[in-house]
């Protein structure tokens, strides 16, 4: 069966980078499936759940904002947060959900307004993955 070479890089390091089977991405129009020999594509990508279904086993990550360049054989995301669900803290993304929840209702600068806006959807994809592999 063909594959497909996912790579996740943050601007910290490369998160991800293995052969599979099948991608989901979250993206700006909605969720998309990519399969190996996927038309040439770059698109935007929003924060959300992205799932990897490798030797029939689905792995989900969460992600933030980016972008996704997708090729025959290779999908690349370019995004500013990227965590396997192992690697999530809860406790602490669900801190960071009140947190941020709490900001948004100060009085706040477009600026800052948007910078609150990306901390919530963070962590609400975090919580999601996170809450999903303990079901």
């Amino acid at each position: 069966m063909a594959t497909l070479k996912l790579e996740i890089v943050t601007p910290e390091a490369k998160i991800y980078s293995e052969d599979v089977d099948m991608v989901t991405i979250p993206g700006s129009e909605g969720e998309m499936g990519i399969y190996p020999m996927h038309i040439p594509l770059m698109t935007q990508i929003v924060s959300g759940e992205l799932v990897v279904r490798k030797g029939g086993q689905d792995h989900f990550l969460a992600i933030g904002e980016g972008f996704v360049e997708i090729t025959g054989d290779r999908v690349a995301v370019m995004t500013d947060m990227a965590m396997k669900a192992d690697d999530i803290d809860e406790a602490r993304a669900e801190e960071a959900r009140k947190r941020a929840e709490a900001r948004l209702s100060e009085k706040l600068s477009d600026e800052e307004t948007a910078s609150v806006t990306a901390a919530l959807s963070h962590s609400l994809a975090q919580l999601n993955v996170k809450r999903r592999k303990n079901r």
